[in-house]
């Protein structure tokens, strides 16, 4: 971006001394081919033209030194009695950027200067037998043309102005409508954490404690406590702690630290306890994994031992987890109910694995088997990529 500013830059600096060259050219021809004035073109004559003209190249950057410049060898051209009044071009142009530059009291200075000492300097150079009767109403059309300049520079800065407020406005109208959607956003996750917290705490609250109260009982009594109550026991104090991060995360609006592969040992152990043999190979070289990428992980192994609970019936399960060097890879395959025939709908749990993964860049495969049993497949990309203009469609074979 840089090197593009830099360019742009150096473009308008040969396009600003390209206008000073050909003004150049044009005031030196209307001084040659003007009507012969009381002594020829000279050495001087040429600085006076050439000087002004060329340094109209910088008129951006000091367009009060310019002006300057313009006037005096104007009146210094006007007052030597040199042909014409070819300075007068270059007095336009300096006039025009002053004035679109905001200079508005120096430019009216200088049209007054130039007025009262051209025509003083002319009149004051006449013989004695009077002033030539053309030479007020000349400078004054003279002055009318500077004047020009001055409107047309006037009218380009308020412009200028003009189009600065649209842009603001512009600004502040897209500001106002992303405070607005943040804000509603806001209040939507406020709503949805009460929501969620009015219907899932109580419930899950009570199945912890019930529970807790059965175990207690039962290890009072002396008798065995069921695997299954103890599961549940702890599935539902894992459930509290996720449903209290959740919570912070929609009333704060960031999520909080861990919750990925870290807890995947105790992820596995409750599936084992409910009665479900699964084996976690990893392989590639294990590194720090961006926490969108960690949690993604996490969740779709999550669901998907949680599908095989639910769906498979009697069924062993294996998850394998692949480190490469721009993504993760997760592989979880189950050998229970199904053969590979089944159409299917997605259900809400593929479909928010599917959600997850292509807010990430990556790819999504699920379905059937050949022999039996169900298979998903992630690819999670390590480093972000932009986000799709449409979401690629999930590829199932089965519903969940």
């Amino acid at each position: 971006m840089g090197d593009d500013g830099g360019r742009g830059g150096q473009g308008r600096a040969w396009r600003s001394l390209a206008a000073a060259f050909g003004l150049t050219v044009l005031v030196v021809a209307s001084a040659v081919t003007a009507p012969p004035g009381r002594i020829r073109l000279d050495l001087i004559s040429s600085f006076l033209l050439v000087v002004p003209a060329m340094a109209t190249a910088a008129r951006r950057r000091l367009p009060l030194v310019v002006l300057g410049l313009a006037t005096v060898c104007l009146l210094v051209y006007q007052l030597r009695g040199y042909p014409g009044v070819a300075p007068a071009l270059t007095v336009m142009v300096a006039l025009y950027t002053a004035i679109k530059s905001g200079h508005r009291w120096p430019a009216g200075a200088a049209v007054g200067v130039i007025l009262v000492g051209g025509s003083a300097s002319e009149l004051a150079s006449v013989d004695a037998g009077g002033p030539a009767p053309d030479v007020v109403q000349r400078w004054l059309l003279l002055i009318g043309w500077m004047v020009a300049a001055c409107v047309a520079g006037e009218l380009s800065r308020q412009r200028a102005v003009h189009l600065t407020h649209v842009e603001q406005r512009a600004l502040d109208a897209e500001r106002t409508r992303e405070e607005t959607a943040r804000r509603r956003a806001d209040e939507e996750r406020l709503r949805i954490a009460r929501d969620l917290h009015d219907s899932l705490t109580h419930s899950i609250s009570l199945i912890k404690v019930q529970a807790g109260v059965a175990v207690h009982l039962a290890r009072k009594r002396g008798e065995p406590v069921p695997e299954a109550l103890v599961t549940i026991q702890q599935a539902s104090r894992e459930a509290m702690q996720e449903l209290r991060a959740t919570l912070e995360v929609l009333r704060t609006d960031d999520a909080p630290a861990g919750g990925g592969l870290e807890r995947l040992d105790r992820l596995v152990e409750g599936a084992r306890k409910a009665g479900i043999p699964v084996t976690v190979t990893v392989t590639g070289r294990r590194c720090t994994l961006p926490a969108p990428v960690d949690r993604a992980a996490y969740r779709i192994v999550q669901e998907a031992l949680t599908n095989v609970t639910r769906h498979a019936g009697p069924a062993t399960a294996s998850i394998r987890l692949h480190y490469g060097d721009d993504a993760l890879t997760v592989h979880i395959d189950d050998d229970g109910l199904g053969t590979g025939r089944a159409a299917v709908v997605p259900g809400v749990g593929l479909v928010g694995m599917r959600e997850r993964v292509t807010a990430l860049g990556g790819s999504l495969h699920a379905g059937h088997r050949d022999g039996g049993g169900f298979s998903i497949h992630a690819t999670l990309p390590l480093k972000r990529p932009s986000p799709p203009l449409d979401s690629p469609p999930l590829q199932l074979e089965e519903s969940s």
